[in-house]
């Protein structure tokens, strides 16, 4: 497809440019300055290689230049080497008998200096050919017009690198419907069929990327990042799809998404770092960007001390380069790559080891790369060495005399090119078959038609893997998880800890972190609620919250809610939910029981053996002076009193709770109604006595046992109307023990008998004690013989003091957590107390005497109780007291 021609001389100095003008119109279009003259000049600079049909390639030789340079110094890996690797490619394919048999592959390779603008004007080379020229004006000096050569027609792109260098080229490309495939560039925007209709990629795009990289950050338990993109369509649409792909699949939140300009200024990374450090618990951070950014990020974060903190996730720009963590290996330990998923290519290794200057010379940047890889100086004519460098002998080798390790995108170069080989070979066989060059039907060949050859080609690339294309010209998504380690390891770099083919597949356990931790470090906006704490949530960011537990009684409903427990249960030791509160009684083993029951028992044996005395010697002048009726009435109240300490400490049911209420205040209420009666009738008698000689009325024994029975009648009656309102039953008081720690609350099984109730059934028997009281006082002064209402007064005077203490300590203890406990021993002993001060002051006297001095039982000495047990004679005066008040009368002690 190239031809022969000859120009007049001055063109070989002023070649025909007529398609500036276009150029011109194209920058203005999209926006763009102009180009500068300078930037023409370069044209010249560009690889020509001769073929029959030519490849264009777009290649970042050059790094972007300073302010107001165009081009910088020489990139080693990701220029020399891939250019190198679509010269190679092109070797191999020119020399393959079955792939484009009797066709040569030429080239036409470009240097973009890693600058979109510039790639663009350099881009306008490959669409010479197909702007129309009109050369009327144009005369050579003779006055012939010039034979002007056909320009080369390239057919297809192999580029470029940056993204945002493909997507200016790929706007100018389209117009002329010059197929582009690139072996680098990943933005998902490219993805856009619509807009880039004729760019093609042997790389997955960055979509696919991110969703690898969301993976990755998720299989590591981080829940809280920050991202960090280089300015422009790689890096920005790069962390965009990362952060769309992490709201659709949720659970991620973003600390800082910071961008660098691309001019970054003096200080700027510094500050990129105070930035991240504003959100200290996103530890991890998501990182597209160029190399000279990168390596920027990682000085600006040793020079803060903060090697170790940062845990980054850099994607396919910094994939397993050493350029970008040179002299930074301590603060980039640890970091995880991804780079699509390649091989290293041994034939290119072989190729590339093998150049040198002499058989390289095709290459017009090889010798810069020489200098710079060699760190030597080539000699020209007229041309001094400065003092420390040292001279290129071109005996130097690669690999043997400089450091050298394949970059990785080199695979991918090659496989473009033999996609584009591919194509253009289906292409032949289908148009010129039969054909050993190339037909008609190619020269041109259709840029629409060769599009749609290389969207169906589908072989084996160089590493092995199928490369193919989907309908928008992306290429399968195959990516390699690097993570450069250094502890540990006899050898620091990148390690392959896993992989990415539609889903990961990660090594977790290899691992290594700063230090050789093999521990995953935390990037987490909040850690984990402990047991039994809910999530109160930050708003506005789903992935912090704070922890507040779930105190008193509540559990956790779900991690954002605690809820109550029912009264009847209590939150287990995690609060994860409710467990019954365990119920207690008054346990007979309990030292609160055993000292009431202790003296109930000793109690009932008094009082059992004072009854059997008492029947035993019924008709003896004592007993039958102290009142055997009203007596043993007494006694079987004193007994029924020491008898309820069984029932107030049994087990509470129906039946116990029925015959507690009815036998709580009977005994209290059968011995006081007794000795209320006996007092009064004493009270009478003398009251009487002092009006008149006739005894009062109801002081016999039968008047004595109604009137006590009467008394008792009003308790009784009491206590079976109480039945009839509320019948007796037992429940379980789960308010009484609830303290604020619920590992201390109980439920008590109890009788329905509230305080209030406590104090109405015993408020009866307190009435009569308290009147039973007042008579005693009003008797004190009675005669000498009457000696029974004295040890009345002071059993009553006991027994107030006994109850009076009771009352503080009963109610004083109410909010005690040994409430019940208390409040049982208090009324119990109490109750026995009481019980003991009557049988002890009333009835033990008379036993002794009984038991012990048989010989005092008789008439006179009984003469002192008869007055009070039985009524004086009717018909004989009372004699005349030497007193009118508390007269003394002595008893006749004769015998």
């Amino acid at each position: 497809m190239t031809s022969q021609w000859h120009v007049c001389p001055w063109q070989l100095l002023h070649p025909p440019t007529p398609w500036i003008p276009l150029l011109w119109f194209l920058l203005l279009l999209l926006g763009l300055p102009p180009p500068s003259l300078g930037h023409q000049r370069t044209v010249s600079h560009s690889i020509k290689i001769e073929g029959d049909i030519t490849l264009g390639g777009l290649f970042p030789v050059h790094s972007k230049g300073a302010a107001g340079v165009t081009c910088g110094g020489v990139k080693k890996e990701q220029g020399i080497h891939r250019l190198e690797a679509m010269l190679y490619a092109l070797d191999q394919i020119n020399n393959d008998p079955d792939l484009l048999p009797n066709i040569t592959l030429g080239a036409r390779i470009l240097d973009t200096c890693s600058r979109d603008t510039y790639a663009l004007e350099q881009s306008l080379q490959f669409v010479q050919a197909l702007i129309s020229r009109d050369s009327s004006d144009v005369r050579c000096s003779n006055g012939e017009p010039p034979l002007i050569p056909k320009p080369e027609q390239v057919v297809g792109v192999i580029g470029a690198s940056g993204s945002s260098v493909s997507i200016m080229v790929a706007n100018v490309l389209r117009l002329f419907d010059v197929p582009q495939i690139s072996y680098a560039s990943t933005a998902p925007e490219l993805s856009d069929s619509s807009r880039y209709n004729f760019f093609s990629r042997v790389v997955p795009p960055d979509s696919m990327q991110a969703q690898a990289m969301l993976d990755i950050v998720k299989a590591m338990g981080w829940n809280y990042v920050s991202t960090i993109a280089s300015e422009g369509n790689y890096g920005e649409s790069g962390v965009d799809a990362f952060l769309q792909i992490s709201r659709e699949a949720g659970g991620l939140c973003i600390g800082q998404s910071i961008r660098i300009p691309r001019e970054p200024r003096e200080g700027e990374f510094d500050k990129i770092i105070k930035r991240l450090m504003e959100t200290s618990n996103a530890r991890g951070v998501i990182i597209f960007a160029g190399e000279d950014d990168i390596k920027r990020v990682l000085e600006a974060a040793k020079t803060a001390n903060l090697t170790g903190h940062f845990l980054f996730v850099g994607s396919d720009s910094w994939g397993s380069k050493i350029s970008p963590i040179l002299n930074q290996e301590d603060v980039a330990e640890g970091a995880v790559t991804i780079l699509p998923k390649r091989a290293s290519i041994d034939g290119f290794d072989e190729y590339f080891t093998s150049r040198c200057l002499e058989n390289n010379r095709r290459n017009i940047w090889f010798a810069e790369f020489w200098e710079d890889d060699f760190k030597c100086k080539m000699t020209r004519a007229g041309r001094k060495l400065d003092v420390g460098q040292k001279k290129c002998t071109g005996e130097e080798r690669i690999s043997r005399d400089s450091p050298y390790e394949q970059e990785g995108k080199v695979q991918f170069v090659i496989d473009a090119v033999y996609s584009m080989a591919h194509a253009l070979h289906n292409m032949h066989q289908d148009l010129c078959p039969g054909a050993t060059t190339v037909c008609d039907k190619m020269d041109p060949v259709e840029g629409a038609m060769l599009l749609s050859y290389i969207r169906q080609v589908n072989f084996n690339g160089s590493a092995g893997t199928a490369v193919m294309f989907n309908e928008n010209g992306d290429a399968p998504g195959r990516y390699d998880i690097f993570q450069y380690q250094m502890s540990n390891t006899t050898n620091p770099g990148y390690r392959v800890i896993g992989q990415w083919v539609n889903h990961l597949r990660l090594n977790v356990e290899e691992m290594q972190w700063s230090g050789g931790d093999q521990q995953v470090p935390d990037s987490v906006c909040s850690f984990p609620c402990e047991s039994g704490e809910r999530k109160r949530m930050v708003k506005g960011v789903p992935c912090c919250w704070h922890c507040e537990l779930c105190d008193g009684y509540q559990y956790m409903a779900d991690e954002f809610n605690c809820d109550t427990c029912p009264f009847d249960m209590r939150p287990n030791l995690n609060r994860t939910g409710c467990r019954p509160t365990p119920i207690i009684k008054l346990e007979w083993s309990s030292p609160w029981a055993i000292i009431p029951l202790f003296l109930a028992v000793l109690g009932i044996l008094a009082t059992t053996a004072t009854i059997g005395t008492f029947v035993r010697f019924n008709d003896t002048p004592i007993v039958r002076a102290s009142g055997r009726e009203l007596s043993y009435v007494l006694l079987t109240g004193i007994f029924l009193i020491y008898l309820i300490t069984f029932l107030m400490i049994a087990e509470p049911g129906a039946a116990v709770c029925g015959i507690r209420r009815l036998l709580l205040g009977l005994g209290m209420a059968i011995s006081y109604s007794a000795m209320l009666t006996k007092t009064n009738r004493i009270y009478r008698i003398f009251e009487q006595g002092k009006k008149s000689v006739l005894p009062p009325k109801f002081v016999s024994p039968g008047s004595q046992l109604a009137i006590t029975f009467i008394l008792i009648g009003v308790q009784v009656l009491g206590v079976f109307i109480w039945f009839g309102v509320s019948p007796p039953h037992s429940f379980v008081d789960y308010e009484e023990l609830r303290p604020p720690n619920p590992e201390q609350a109980r439920g008590i099984l109890k009788c329905d008998m509230s305080d209030l109730s406590l104090i109405c059934c015993l408020g009866y028997s307190m009435v009569l004690m308290v009147t039973c009281t007042v008579y005693a006082i009003k008797s004190r002064g009675v005669p000498e013989t009457f000696n029974e209402a004295k040890p009345i007064g002071f059993t009553m005077y006991t027994t107030c003091i006994v109850w009076l203490a009771f009352v503080p300590i009963f109610f004083g203890t109410a909010q005690s957590a040994q409430k019940m406990f208390i409040q049982t021993t208090t009324l119990t002993v109490s109750m026995s107390l009481s019980a003991t001060v009557s049988l002890g002051m009333l009835y033990i006297p008379k036993v002794y005497v009984i038991i012990l001095h048989p010989e005092q039982n008789v008439q006179k000495r009984a003469q002192k109780s008869t007055a009070a047990a039985a009524p004086p004679p009717a018909p004989t005066p009372a004699p005349a007291p030497e007193k009118q008040n508390g007269a003394k009368i002595v008893p006749d002690r004769s015998q």
